[in-house]
Order: C-alpha cells, then structure tokens, then sequence
C-alpha cells in the first residue's frame, strides 16, 4: 500500500513493486492522476487524503477488506513542503498543512493499517523521509520540523515493535527531482527548475529502487535508515554546481 502515488516518488514505488510482483493498492486525493498511474501497472487506485481522518479510516477499512489475509507492506511517501518562509514571516497555515501531510498523515495511516500489517506475519513500514529530518537551513523550518517529527515517529515506532512481525525503516532523500519544489513555489515552474540547475538530482526511481531493496530483504533484515543523496550534494545546502548552458 502507497501513500501519494499519483506522482513523484509514489508513483515509481507504485510501478516498481509492481514490477516486483506485489498486489499493490494506492491511494491519493488526484484520483484521476493516479489512475493514468494504476492502470498501466494493475494496481488498484482509491482516493484518499491523509490530511483527512475520515478519508483514512475509510481508505483503511477497504484495503482491510481487499487483503483478507494481512497487508504486507506500507509506504507511507505522501507529503511535501509549502514555502521557504523565514522563521519570523512564517505563515501558520503553510506549518499546519506541513504537519498534517508529512506526520499526522503518517501517524493516521500507520495507526489504522498496523493490526493487519502485524496479522500478515511480515509486514514492513517504510517511512518517506529527508535529509531535513537530521539537517537544517534557512528558511526551512517548517518543512525541517515536519520531517525532524516524522524521523521521531519512525525510530519511537521501531522501538516500540519490537518483538513484533513487523519491520520498520526511514528512506531519507537529498535532492530528488519530483514535483515537490514546483508544490513548495505554490506552481512557480521557474523557481522549482532552479533548485536543480547545474547538477544531477535523484529520480523518483532511484528512491522506488530503495523501497524495493528494503523491503526484499529476508524478513530477519531490518533496514533502519537509509540515507540517500546525489552524488552532486554533500549536504542540504551544500551543492556542486556546474555552469549551465547561456550563463
């Protein structure tokens, strides 16, 4: 089951686990967007906003019913960043939907899905986090604080499942070359390409490759954390740049 998979990094972990032989139901608010996704591939799509309770427990209790037999694997990739407002401009709204998609989705989505994870014999939480979950920059603190949460949820729940037949990772991206920039500039296309000019970012398959290497481990291997950046990016605001054709 993946969270956001109409786009990005969802839509190619939709696509590769399928490739991989998994039976994967997607949900996100854009169902027509993630149907052009699902029907290639053979996945089941269904709306769902992890923003929303109701639209989570509804979305819970069908994949429930379509997996009579325990859910095995969850993605939970939905969320984004709003702004690079500084912390004294920051905008309330902007931090609130940050928190809402990138923690408390998570924690909606993980709360409702975990008995039939735990019911399958082997179910596995891969968490879509960030190198902001352990790094931070200037105007960047509201989408730091998220991920720097959701990196708390996703180590407090490792510890908490112990014992438990249930694995638990965090694949944290550097620079990933997705819509989430254009999401971030409020659709200024522009700005978003920018963020990307004069190096090689990460592919949405690149991190699909990650989920997929993690989850087919032997069930005895628990992936804690993956950290993955491109080779152009040391840290979150330390880049190589190369000069860009007509500069």
């Amino acid at each position: 089951m993946v969270t956001g998979g109409s786009s990005g990094i969802g839509a190619a972990s939709v696509r590769q686990l399928s490739s991989a032989g998994y039976e994967v139901i997607t949900g996100a608010r854009r169902l027509d967007r993630l149907r052009d996704v699902t029907d290639s591939v053979g996945a089941t799509a269904l709306q769902l906003d992890v923003t929303e309770p109701e639209s989570v427990s509804a979305f819970a209790a069908t994949v429930e019913e379509r997996a009579p037999q325990g859910l095995s694997l969850l993605v939970n990739n939905a969320g984004g960043a709003l702004g690079m407002d500084r912390v004294e401009e920051a905008r309330d709204e902007q931090w609130e939907w940050m928190f809402q998609s990138n923690v408390l989705g998570t924690l909606r989505m993980t709360r409702a899905l975990l008995p039939t994870l735990i019911a399958s014999g082997a179910g596995h939480i891969i968490n879509i986090g960030s190198i902001a979950g352990f790094e931070t920059y200037p105007g960047g603190a509201g989408y730091t604080a998220a991920k720097h949460a959701l990196r708390a949820l996703t180590r407090t729940l490792r510890l908490e499942l112990l014992g438990q037949p249930v694995r638990v990772t965090e694949v944290a991206p550097g620079l990933v070359e997705t819509e989430f920039s254009k999401v971030r500039f409020d659709g200024d296309a522009e700005r978003a390409t920018k963020v990307y000019d004069g190096m090689t970012p990460l592919t949405a398959d690149d991190i699909a490759d990650c989920v997929v290497w993690a989850t087919t481990r032997p069930p005895h291997v628990n992936i804690d954390e993956m950290v993955v950046r491109p080779l152009d990016q040391a840290a979150a605001t330390l880049v190589h740049r190369r000069p860009v054709s007509g500069e």
